[in-house]
């Protein structure tokens, strides 16, 4: 076998087509469908076994066009998943054929590579460096850190964003020091675990507000100090005051993207303090806030996955829970099948789900 011949034997995929959860048509449910993978790799792309998959609230953002038209459409979706390593193409150097991996939206180390091209009834299918509502994928290499074989392959999706994104909050956007105190609005999977972040630095006191009562009382299994459902409490603003003092607290942290919610983020925020953006607003969503604090100490900032370098902050995370200095215990709280892909956002949209993880086996 020649040298060339070789290396097109090492690029060539394993498998043809895939299964996936194809965005059509903006405000549209997913259509699951079987698809065509090209027939070779890359440079810089990795094939992959998804096994499972998260979801966030980038993905509902972009199924109903939060940032206006989309200009990609048909394309893949989903930017945080566990999946086993089936071939590399050329220049890949980071990961290895059987390799357990986190996928993450966040750029790591290693090469950055085209994004791939689908095929469905003949029309092409987009997709960016990494999707995971998909029973296999091709990944830009940078997107993919390994993880131990004996790590919990339906726990890992949540270091792909949810837990380094949360943790990059605390450490990285807000720098929370000893005793600062925190407010979190929205206690969901970025949400909870920023409440554990805060306390694995000793936050204090750090507040959750929600919506939703069982989402606050996982909340306080994480390390919320208080607790506050906005359904049941109207004067909330005024009781987390009464608690943090009325110049306000040191980091107040949005993952609504609510444009109302971040306005009343920015107001309980202390003058010398940090309002931290999670949530993205819908475009067109407005705030409107009295900027002259920002003059001086205060500061108002959009988190971009929490500014994690996934190589160097995954393998401290996985350290840290097998050392049992932190849990995910309780954060995934529904399972659905690929399949039933619309029937998990529909939960997810109706407020009674914490994380919801999609099993592709």
């Amino acid at each position: 076998m020649t040298q060339a011949q070789m290396e097109l034997d090492k690029t060539t995929l394993p498998v043809k087509t895939m299964k996936a959860a194809i965005l059509v048509e903006l405000n549209k449910p997913l259509i699951v469908a079987e698809i065509e993978l090209p027939s070779r790799l890359s440079f810089g792309q990795v094939l992959v076994k998804v096994h499972y998959s998260g979801i966030c609230g980038a993905q509902f953002n972009e199924i109903e066009g939060a940032k206006g038209p989309d200009k990609f459409l048909p394309h893949l979706l989903g930017h945080e998943g566990s999946a086993t390593v089936l071939a590399v193409g050329e220049g890949v150097t980071r990961v290895n054929p059987y390799d357990h991996v986190v996928m993450h939206w966040r750029q790591s180390d290693g090469i950055q590579s085209q994004p791939p091209s689908y095929s469905w009834n003949g029309q092409k299918v987009n997709a960016g460096w990494v999707t995971t509502f998909n029973d296999h994928a091709i990944i830009s290499e940078n997107r993919l850190t390994v993880i131990p074989d004996d790590f919990d392959m339906k726990i890992a999706p949540l270091f792909g964003c949810a837990v380094t994104t949360a943790m990059g909050v605390i450490n990285n956007d807000a720098q929370v020091k000893v005793g600062q105190s925190v407010v979190i609005f929205g206690i969901g999977g970025v949400g909870l675990n920023i409440v554990q972040s805060a306390a694995m630095v000793s936050a204090n006191p750090i507040i959750a507000i929600d919506l939703f009562d069982k989402k606050l009382d996982t909340a306080k299994h994480f390390g919320a100090t208080h607790c506050f459902n906005t359904k049941n409490a109207q004067d909330y603003l005024a009781q987390i005051r009464q608690i943090i003092g009325e110049k306000g607290a040191d980091v107040v942290i949005d993952t609504t993207g609510s444009a109302r919610v971040i306005e009343a983020a920015y107001e309980l925020t202390h003058a010398d303090g940090k309002t931290i953006l999670v949530g993205v607003p819908r475009k067109g969503d407005n705030i409107s806030i009295y900027s002259l604090p920002l003059h001086f100490k205060k500061v108002l900032k959009g988190s971009h996955g929490g500014s994690v370098q996934p190589n160097l902050e995954i393998p401290r995370y996985l350290a840290l829970m097998k050392r049992g200095k932190m849990t995910l215990a309780g954060i995934i709280t529904h399972e659905f099948k690929l399949a039933e892909i619309n029937e998990a956002l529909h939960a997810i949209r109706r407020g009674e789900t914490g994380r919801v993880i999609i099993a592709m086996d």
